[in-house]
């Protein structure tokens, strides 16, 4: 294999495979997924300006010139054209015969999709982090995402309102998709009440209590989330059956008398000891035969995958703790916690998360 790679890289080679009429589709795929991935950062930057400037919102109502949007987005005529083109050639814009612009499918999905717009935006922080990226992977990097989470290193670095906000924040904006693509792996129809570890201002604990009438949903997380939470939660259908603690899974026990505990988006935040150590917690807190649910961004283990393996591998890695792992690490660790009855599910949308459950074995 090695040296059939080592002819495949000679220039040579290369030029004949692209003549040849029995490989130059070959290559003229490969190539194009090559320039695909060397062109993505632009890709990503052009979006960002589409989404900053609000054009798909801008055009929710209708087509518009390029000149009509240049006037608004406050840009020269021929450069909103050559953002317009961009956008058409990405599939997010399309442009009818008279040479106006409109949306387009996957444009629409976008601002459809909640929570996506604003952490395109929260990219910009991202953008500056991976400028080094080899700086990076050695570590030479102060990070500017490690000082937007703080909240990941220890609670006392996020006591404050402000601080805890901003991740609940964003996180809230983007959880629901999370919430529906996991409620639908999962049924919670047995369970009689829920703990959402780290649930954040109680996304994912409304949306299990629609589904469930007869659960019962406690949000556990730091105290400066409790009030927006709690004023969240009131406004809900399912309010009588919500319920805030504070408190931090690091320091604080666990409220009880959950049978089944959910960890939404949690453990790629931390190190492995942390991660240990709170599904210790889960394991003791639960009565037997209660269930740990764990859904989050995977890595895919053996076979890489582009979700897990770049996009939240690198953004751990900016974050400066964590990391995406494998259902069958994540698996591995309940087992080495004393759960039992692991199973990790087929993933409808692996960008969006992927589901783990585990079972406490009854003595």
């Amino acid at each position: 294999m090695t040296r059939l790679m080592r002819i495949i890289a000679r220039p040579g080679f290369q030029r004949w495979a692209s003549a040849f009429p029995l490989t130059r589709g070959v290559a003229a795929k490969d190539g194009a997924e090559l320039f695909d991935i060397v062109q993505g950062f632009v890709k990503s930057q052009a979006l960002f300006a589409l989404v900053d400037l609000r054009v798909m919102h801008r055009l929710m109502d209708g087509p518009q010139t390029a000149s009509d949007l240049a006037a608004v987005c406050m840009l020269p005529i021929d450069r909103m054209d050559r953002l317009l083109k961009a956008g058409v050639a990405m599939q997010l814009l399309r442009r009818d015969r008279a040479g106006r612009y409109g949306l387009a499918r996957k444009g629409a999905a976008l601002v459809g999709v909640p929570g996506l717009e604003d952490m395109i935006r929260h990219h910009a922080a991202f953008y500056r982090d991976l400028n080094d990226p080899v700086a990076l992977l050695r570590g030479e990097v102060e990070t500017e995402l490690a000082q937007f989470w703080p909240y990941v290193f220890s609670a006392d670095k996020a006591t404050d309102a402000e601080t805890s906000n901003r991740y609940s924040d964003l996180m809230a904006r983007s959880q629901e998709i999370v919430a529906a693509d996991t409620l639908a792996t999962v049924k919670l129809g047995r369970y009689t009440r829920l703990l959402d570890i780290g649930g954040g201002y109680g996304v994912f604990a409304e949306a299990a209590a629609h589904a469930n009438p007869n659960l019962t949903a406690t949000v556990f997380d730091l105290p400066a989330v409790g009030p927006n939470a709690e004023k969240r939660m009131s406004a809900s259908a399912a309010r009588d059956r919500l319920h805030f603690v504070p408190g931090s899974f690091r320091e604080d026990p666990l409220p009880q008398g959950a049978d089944v505990i959910s960890l939404i988006r949690v453990l790629y935040d931390h190190e492995d000891t942390t991660v240990m150590d709170v599904l210790s917690k889960v394991l003791d807190t639960l009565p037997d035969g209660g269930s740990i649910l764990i859904s989050e961004p995977m890595s895919g283990g053996d076979r890489p995958e582009i979700a897990g393996d770049v996009y939240f591998s690198f953004y751990c890695l900016a974050m400066q703790t964590g990391t995406a792992r494998s259902a069958n690490e994540i698996g591995e660790m309940c087992r080495q916690t004393g759960f039992t009855d692991v199973i990790s599910y087929p993933s409808r949308r692996p960008f969006v998360t992927s589901v783990v459950t585990a079972t406490k074995p009854s003595n």
